[in-house]
């Protein structure tokens, strides 16, 4: 009898622990110098680990694509991942609001309407059908420029021969607005695509080349202020219903810290991470105010387009000026 209520003992340890690990699949490297995701996930993993929990990292691809992750986290075998905001809007595309351009003056501004525009309560309903749970939506780094090989861009005129690498099709409309154009191409393939001229920049934020090593064919970078290049903390709606109420306070808790650590180092590289560029021998065009109304009043014709439904560009309109 005590042999079998120390093997029942140990079984139920075992268990326990097991309960208590989180898996954090990372998007970049750990580096807390060029990545916001990844200064997100250590506040995270740090205020976990501190609360009892026991916190294991998964380095970038090591638990498959995006699609791969999206379903570890649905079936409840990976508790955390940093995702394509598209693993959302696959399941409701209204997340896809975060990326109509000018729409918010910062990070922070995002953050509000994210708050208090209610997004997290909307997406989190059409997510409950998947077993997926929207924690946070994190910014990479500061707002995105446009990013190019050759050509240094001040005006949308400098981008007309240009052919740029776009997410998907609202994207490429915004680029059709500016006057040039573009193309999907998967991440993997921007590096080759830039160096064999299949595309000539692409449009994010300026740690970017300096986190894959693009430096040494990527030489412009424009401060255009476009959008927040941000990524999607999903988690396990299995794993976060079965925590006890402390624990799941805990989790909670480590998402507010998490997101108030990230705020804190985006305040910090705002202008660092334009002069770390120049310094990788990138040359960067600061624009003016002027010169960035030039791309906010031609990118509102991607507002007008059938590619979002007009109820929902509304509705986020009204949740960015609410929360401005």
């Amino acid at each position: 009898m005590t042999l079998k209520a120390l093997a029942l003992a140990a079984l139920m340890a075992s268990a326990t622990s097991a309960a208590a690990e989180v898996k954090i699949a990372l998007d970049t490297a750990p580096d807390l110098a060029t990545s916001g995701s990844y200064n997100w996930a250590a506040a995270f993993g740090a205020a976990l680990t501190e609360a009892g929990f026991e916190v294991r990292e998964m380095p970038r691809g090591s638990v498959g694509n995006e699609a791969e992750m999206f379903d570890q986290v649905t079936t409840g075998l990976l508790e955390i991942s940093l995702s394509d905001i598209r693993s959302v809007a696959q399941v409701d595309p209204f997340i896809y609001g975060i990326r109509l351009p000018y729409l918010f003056d910062d990070a922070a501004h995002m953050q509000r309407a994210l708050q208090e525009g209610g997004v997290f309560e909307r997406v989190n309903a059409a997510l409950g059908t998947q077993e997926a749970l929207l924690l946070a939506v994190v910014p990479l780094g500061p707002s995105s420029g446009i990013i190019t090989t050759d050509t240094a861009v001040r005006s949308p005129a400098d981008m007309a021969s240009l052919r740029m690498r776009a997410l998907d099709d609202a994207q490429i409309a915004m680029y059709e607005a500016w006057g040039s154009s573009g193309t999907i191409v998967p991440w993997g393939e921007v590096p080759a695509g830039l160096q064999t001229g299949v595309i000539d920049g692409y449009l994010n934020s300026p740690f970017v080349p300096i986190m894959f090593g693009q430096t040494d064919f990527v030489r412009n970078f424009s401060d255009a202020g476009v959008i927040i290049p941000a990524r999607a903390v999903l988690a396990s709606r299995q794993w976060y219903e079965e925590l006890s109420d402390d624990e799941r306070a805990a989790v909670d808790a480590a998402v507010e810290a998490a997101d108030a650590a990230t705020a804190a180092w985006l305040a910090e590289v705002a202008e660092t991470s334009l002069t770390a560029l120049e310094e990788a021998g990138v040359t960067v065009q600061r624009l003016t105010d002027e010169e960035r109304d030039a791309f906010r009043e031609r990118s509102l014709a991607v507002y007008d387009s059938d590619l979002m439904p007009s109820d929902d560009v509304a509705r986020w309109q009204d949740i960015a000026a609410a929360s401005r």
